[in-house]
């Protein structure tokens, strides 16, 4: 399993480089986050190419990362590059943070994410390389997870980029779709997608190995990168208002929206 990992990581700090080097022409630090997705692709076909498990199996996982990957990249390169949008308020708060140096410290944060993709692609990686005969049940409900958390993730991804596409919604937050039940479901359904993945590695060998990557995925997604960073720059552009949604709005499970005064749900 060491070859194909090293292979793929390689791989990923050549593009994540080059990906860098765009950066510094375009001066939009998201497009890290189009790398994050393409990545996964990437790895996908190492995996399939040099996995020593069941063709079957490799088949299987090589196709969900190709899709999930695939289809992030693409949002997220029409939706914060091509779109000619402000760069993300995450990437604004890094660079106010940095002030100096701006360049060679997004330079290590792009490379940590190379070490990410290859870390959180582990369960995949097992997948790849489990030679049992035949595809579980279990790697079966697994993939029904994936499914519910792709489509999750699309369906939040579409509803807030056709709020956002609305001037009338300028400056405003987003509560519509199933972003009146949760504040960030696309990350929550990012989560889900995570399990799915754990849930297709439990049956190989050292399967719990793939624990990691939800556990792992769980806590950036709360306290690194995405939610506290998320809310931190929504509450700073939109005020009362987010705290507002804030209060009446479940912060990632999708969940009844609460009463403001009472708390009880609505």
């Amino acid at each position: 399993m060491l070859i194909p990992l090293v292979t793929s990581y390689a791989i990923l700090v050549v593009m994540m480089t080059s990906i860098w080097l765009v950066f510094r022409k375009m001066n939009n630090a998201a497009i890290v986050d189009v790398g994050w997705g393409s990545g996964f692709v990437i790895v996908g076909l190492v995996y399939a190419a040099m996995g020593q498990g069941l063709m079957e199996r490799k088949l299987l996982i090589s196709a969900l990362m190709l899709i999930w990957g695939g289809r992030l990249a693409w949002h997220l390169l029409t939706d914060r590059i091509l779109s000619g949008k402000p760069e993300d308020g995450r990437y604004q708060d890094f660079r106010a943070k940095w002030k100096d140096g701006i360049h060679t410290k997004f330079f290590f944060f792009f490379q940590f994410q190379a070490l990410l993709v290859a870390f959180f692609s582990l369960p995949m990686l097992l997948v790849a390389s489990n030679t049992a005969p035949a595809i579980t049940m279990l790697e079966w409900i697994g993939a029904g997870v994936w499914f519910v958390g792709v489509i999750g993730e699309s369906a939040a991804d579409h509803q807030l980029r056709k709020f956002k596409d609305n001037p009338a919604n300028k400056g405003r937050t987003c509560q519509v779709g199933l972003w009146r039940y949760s504040r960030h479901p696309n990350y929550f359904f990012e989560w889900v997608i995570w399990i799915s993945y754990s849930l297709l590695a439990l049956g190989a060998p050292y399967g719990w190995i793939g624990l990691l990557s939800p556990l792992g995925m769980l806590y950036i997604l709360l306290r690194v990168t995405g939610v506290s960073l998320t809310e931190g720059h929504a509450i700073r552009t939109r005020g009362e208002e987010y705290k507002e949604y804030q209060r009446t709005t479940s912060v990632f499970i999708p969940l009844p929206r609460r009463d403001r005064r009472t708390g009880v749900p609505q």
